[in-house]
């Protein structure tokens, strides 16, 4: 496999690069400290193109998700994976939007080379923190927060803690609802999008052409009012949480 790294951290990357390549996870094509060097770097030419490209998001001049964007902007079928320290919830959705196939928070190095090989696999990636925070599933504490910062009355964190878990069981209810409301072919196929797999192994396991499962799955985006894979995943996910 095939990587480059950005991140405005030298060290992070260094590190990065060094472990991948001594565990024969991935070859770093490059490394860069700014979104518009990635950008830069990664259409020097065709061999500059990573097969999976790990990025930060906040980064000095153009950010991560700026970058990405321009990046699967002009090439679609580019494999990007955020790394980060913020599990913002803003910052998740609009990398899911963009059609990133994954969003890791760096706790543990050691799931990223995992993590690299799942998304060069057609798999999507979220850790579990970022599915809670898609969810809505805050903690106790974060529902404390935002109290505070509402100006809640009553308790600390009591109506904000009813109000998130009553606005989450409506989000799923209606999730639940819309995929119900889908053909079962088709909620076969959203299942399997949801497992990761790509349009090729989804038309194997269920015994249909590719042709039939891209167009079965463009259709289920249009229904739902959705714009890529991940967003149908995460939908998904969360309908059966």
């Amino acid at each position: 496999m095939r990587t480059a790294i950005a991140d405005d951290d030298p060290i992070v990357c260094q590190s990065l690069a060094t472990i991948l390549t001594a565990t024969h996870t991935a070859d770093v094509l490059w490394t860069a400290n700014d979104g518009d060097a990635a950008v830069t770097e990664y259409f020097r030419s065709p061999s500059s193109r990573p097969d999976v490209l790990l990025i930060d998001v906040q980064m000095p001049g153009k950010d991560g998700l700026a970058a990405a964007r321009e990046i699967l902007a002009k090439d679609p079928g580019a494999k990007i994976l955020f790394l980060t320290t913020f599990a913002d919830r803003s910052y998740i959705t609009q990398a899911v939007s963009l059609g990133a196939r994954g969003y890791l928070i760096k706790q543990d190095v050691a799931s990223v080379g995992p993590a690299l090989q799942a998304v060069m696999a057609g798999q999507i990636v979220l850790g579990a923190e970022v599915l809670d925070k898609l969810s809505g599933s805050e903690s106790s504490s974060d529902m404390t927060d935002a109290a505070d910062t509402a100006g809640a009355a009553g308790p600390t964190g009591t109506s904000a803690g009813i109000t998130s878990a009553a606005g989450r069981e409506c989000d799923h209810a209606a999730d639940r609802d819309a995929l119900e409301a889908l053909p079962e072919r088709d909620r076969d196929i959203a299942a399997l999008v949801a497992e990761g797999l790509d349009n090729r192994d989804i038309a194997a396991r269920l015994y249909l052409s590719e042709g039939t499962v891209r167009n079965r799955v463009s259709g289920i985006l249009d229904k739902m009012g959705l714009t890529n894979r991940t967003q149908l995943a995460i939908l998904w996910i969360r309908g059966h949480r």
